[in-house]
């Protein structure tokens, strides 16, 4: 078991936004992304996972495969791995995501479940 206190990760730069690891155990990975005013994150993909997203602090604009979604502290937001996602912290307060990348289980592991 392991505990740890968000804001520990929660570190911002005038220069670009963060990313701090949080865990990172098997096939899954948990970190922060922390974003001051007017940063972003660039389109990517994450192959192969399924990536949470949790809005901490702050308010922005998710860019997901051209549709934009405005965000607000405390919403989640959801998508696969193989949709483009892009963040930008939009508003004039600090934005710290926290992210969950899981990989799929394999379909042969999955039905055993």
């Amino acid at each position: 078991m392991e505990k740890h206190s968000l804001s520990e990760f929660m570190e911002y730069s005038s220069e670009k936004f963060t990313k701090r690891v949080m865990l990172k155990k098997g096939e899954s990975t948990a970190f922060v992304l922390n974003f001051a005013p007017g940063q972003q994150l660039p389109s990517h993909k994450h192959p192969g996972t399924e990536v949470f997203l949790l809005v901490v602090c702050g308010s922005g604009t998710f860019t997901v495969d051209g549709n934009e979604l405005q965000v607000d502290a405390n919403d989640v937001v959801h998508c696969s791995g193989e949709e483009m996602l892009a963040f930008k912290n939009s508003g004039s307060e600090p934005v710290s995501l926290y992210v969950v990348l899981t990989k799929v289980p394999s379909p042969e592991y999955a039905k055993d479940i």
